[in-house]
């Protein structure tokens, strides 16, 4: 799927002092992102606080993304659990009208085991015509889906397009890479190795910080042609910028970002907090130290 390389940003959710959905803030977020050259939006994925927000926010952060998008690009839904069923369920009864993909995490907390993971894949794409995008982050499920079973999946199940490869394991992505389908996606999911990855011949990224920093996605396009030391001047410019928005976790320092740029407030939902002040003048500094050497 041409329309899923590049830059995929993973959209926060942003939240008012009062703990309720900021709608202007999620338009911001939206134009933003836009603005900033993403090639595509993921919605409702980890970075979202998915797991804090009630069905019918989701609904309402659909629509409000679908409509404030309004076509510009191409967008993916997470949609994933450990119940396989559930999964399955939820996949075909929803209204994906508007989405080209979906992003299915591995299933977290039951630890299963690869074969585990390849049938809940398989029982999955058995039962829905939607393209899917695997999800490997065993920091977060407590299982990482190996290259094998990857390839697997991607050999035997046309409409598993691709994976986003966050397993933080250079390696493993390279062994995917080397030997998948030529039309399978290898999206990382990894901020700091993704530019790595894509010269390596991987097809982008799924990012955070690429609904804040224009350079990043400029970064990951200059990968995918090859340019790889006008990819990296860019790569050690933020690098900096990329490792402190994670101290606190995920999607804390990216909130407390985009609050600097005046775009939303950094609120989050338990158990996730709020960046402390501390961190937020780390990310102020790190963000006016941006240091670019002669792109070319």
């Amino acid at each position: 799927m041409e329309c899923l390389r590049g830059t995929g940003v993973a959209l926060i959710t942003p939240f008012t002092k009062n703990n309720e959905l900021d709608e202007r803030g999620l338009k911001n977020v939206v134009n933003h992102t836009v603005e900033c050259g993403a090639d595509f939006l993921v919605v409702l994925g980890t970075t979202a606080e998915t797991p804090t927000l009630s069905a019918k926010e989701k609904e309402r952060i659909k629509e409000l993304i679908v409509e404030e998008n309004n076509g510009r690009l191409p967008l993916v839904l997470g949609v994933g659990g450990n119940n396989t069923f559930a999964v399955q369920q939820e996949i075909s009864q929803g209204d994906f009208t508007h989405f080209d993909a979906i992003l299915s995490v591995s299933p977290y907390y039951n630890k299963p085991t690869q074969q585990g993971i390849y049938e809940h894949f398989r029982f999955i794409a058995e039962h829905v015509d939607k393209k899917i995008i695997i999800y490997n982050v065993p920091g977060r499920t407590g299982s990482n889906i190996e290259s094998r079973t990857t390839l697997r999946l991607a050999q035997d199940f046309e409409n598993i397009v691709g994976i986003k490869e966050a397993s933080g394991n250079f390696l493993q992505g390279l062994e995917i890479i080397a030997e998948k389908p030529d039309d399978f996606l290898v999206l990382s999911g990894d901020d700091e190795l993704a530019v790595s990855t894509t010269l390596a011949g991987g097809d982008g990224v799924i990012s955070v910080i690429g609904q804040v920093v224009p350079e990043y996605s400029r970064m990951i396009n200059l990968a995918l042609n090859k340019k790889t030391t006008a990819a990296y001047e860019i790569f050690y410019g933020i690098q900096n910028l990329i490792k402190s928005i994670y101290l606190e976790g995920n999607p804390a320092g990216i909130k407390a970002l985009l609050e600097i740029k005046g775009i939303c407030s950094r609120y989050t939902r338990l158990p996730i907090i709020a960046a402390s002040s501390q961190l937020v003048e780390k990310i102020k500094v790190s963000e006016m130290n941006k240091n670019f050497k002669n792109r070319r």
